[in-house]
């Protein structure tokens, strides 16, 4: 007898699984059931009661007022008498809104001189920083200063240094240059850029604090490499440095973004909009439409604008990461 006669053939290989599983017993449980009856045994029902609360503050707090806003922004009310449905009509107000063209103008001129400038310095100082030996804690802490200020004290605290006449602290520091005294915050050219300089000092801490962690994982071993192959502070930064900080950098970006997009406090409290506008922002206007008009509150256009705003972040918003998403992954 050959060994080839010993080998099972197939049939008998199938039904040798069929009796070794056996079969389901009529009437067991689906397996959704088996699944709830272990999410239950596994303490599922205990979690499910510490969430619901979470989740209905969340949504009191959270979604609400989201829901609350789109539909402001479809009636025209005053939140004391009835409200009436207009539809779209309070977008087609704030559309044909003089003062709308400008606010936008005003606020993307505030994002990109915060970008240009804002954006790099605390890179910059992050660097230094993380280059220093010794009390390197107290250098952060020292950077970190401002954002530990109040803003509106910040702001007054500047108010004084803008001031326009010889005695104020900025146009002091030009007399001893020779320069003449600067108008600041009362000039139409000069009080944008002077909002954001403001703003940059205001703001820049958290974020070399979020650059001062992100530069401590970087592999010191590649800086190694890099000086055997000769390279100099300014190749290392560029190529080492700057790669491994990829993803931070491209977050801390479209929070920038969004942050300036939402300037307020600012030209409110510096400027109030002006001079003769110059420094109105979509956010101030919105301010002005719900708490300012002469004629009376509205509502609706500031709950339009409002969604406007949030639709054209979101949009940015998704256009940017998807944008972005190689390079962060890279």
């Amino acid at each position: 007898m050959s060994k080839i006669d010993f080998m099972p053939s197939e049939l008998d290989l199938s039904q040798q699984a069929a009796i070794a599983t056996p079969s389901a017993p009529r009437g067991a449980p689906p397996r959704y059931r088996r699944k709830a009856l272990t999410w239950l045994q596994s303490g599922g029902l205990s979690r499910l009661a510490f969430l619901i609360p979470l989740i209905a503050i969340f949504g009191a707090f959270s979604w609400y007022p989201i829901v609350k806003l789109v539909i402001t922004s479809l009636q025209q009310t005053n939140f004391a008498l009835p409200a009436k449905w207009v539809g779209l009509h309070n977008f087609s107000l704030v559309i044909h809104d003089p003062l709308f063209p400008i606010a936008v103008r005003n606020t993307a001129e505030f994002a990109g001189l915060a970008l240009l400038f804002g954006y790099p310095i605390p890179l910059v100082v992050a660097l230094l920083v993380s280059e220093l030996r010794r009390r390197r804690g107290l250098y952060a802490a020292l950077v970190y200063l401002p954002v530990v200020i109040p803003p509106v004290v910040a702001v007054l605290l500047w108010y004084t240094f803008y001031n326009a006449g010889p005695t104020g602290v900025f146009n002091t520091i030009l007399h001893w240059l020779g320069i003449g005294p600067q108008p600041w915050i009362q000039s139409q050219s000069q009080a944008m850029p002077s909002l954001v300089l403001e703003s940059t000092w205001a703001n820049a801490g958290g974020t070399v604090i979020i650059y001062l962690a992100a530069l401590t994982g970087v592999n010191t071993e590649l800086y190694e490499a890099a000086s055997v192959d000769g390279a100099g502070i300014w190749k290392k930064i560029w190529h080492v440095t700057l790669p491994q900080m990829r993803t931070v950098l491209l977050v801390t970006m479209i929070l920038q973004i969004i942050g300036t997009a939402q300037v307020f406090l600012e030209p409110y409290l510096f400027t109030q909009g002006g001079p003769n506008n110059a420094t109105i922002t979509v956010l101030l206007l919105i301010y002005n439409y719900a708490f300012g008009n002469s004629l009376g509150p509205q509502y609706g256009e500031a709950a339009a604008l409002s969604v406007m705003l949030v639709a054209f972040l979101a949009l940015f918003s998704l256009i940017y990461l998807r944008a972005t998403r190689s390079w962060s992954s890279e």
